[in-house]
């Protein structure tokens, strides 16, 4: 992986088998790890939007769109904003947690966070937490690690405020 930061960027593509595999093989190509990448219908019928937070510096993210428009699938490139105060983000993650000592203690620290218990059972109970990245991590980190079974993730959803312009490339 290249240094640099994260950067969060909407794709809006044809919504046809493959398109996620040649935008991904595009991405391998440049040597970049996706860190997270998310897809679904858009609000224009036939088209999907992808959000991909890769890694790496201010060039090399400038080479992901002039590169992702060389595919014909690919009809629009947003950067999202590396500010936080200029995006709205979420990621969702779903995380089964045994039940040792206190589980009230466990109920507190879904309600701190605004989770949610999804389903309960003698063995342990299974919760949702939606927020920014940090937060679901925050999260994740106070759990005892010896408590958690099991983690699906969504991978993040992210799009500019309404005060931000579009900008002209990265």
């Amino acid at each position: 992986m290249r240094n640099g930061h994260e950067h969060l960027v909407s794709m809006l593509v044809h919504n046809k088998p493959g398109v996620m595999r040649k935008v991904a093989n595009l991405f391998a190509r440049r040597g970049f790890n996706i860190s997270s990448i998310t897809v679904g219908e858009s609000e224009t019928p036939g088209l999907s939007r992808l959000v991909i937070m890769v890694k790496g510096d201010d060039r090399t993210i400038e080479q992901i769109e002039k590169q992702a428009y060389k595919l014909v699938e690919v009809v629009k490139v947003t950067p999202i904003d590396p500010l936080p105060e200029n995006r709205v983000e979420r990621e969702m993650a779903l995380i089964k947690v045994k039940f040792e000592g206190d589980k009230q203690e466990l109920f507190q620290l879904v309600e701190i966070f605004r989770g949610k218990i999804i389903d309960v059972s003698r063995e342990g109970a299974i919760i949702e937490i939606t927020g920014s990245r940090s937060k679901v991590e925050a999260f994740i980190d106070l759990l005892p690690e010896k408590q958690v079974e099991e983690i699906a993730r969504t991978g993040i959803v992210a799009m500019n405020r309404w005060n931000v312009k579009e900008k002209e490339g990265f």
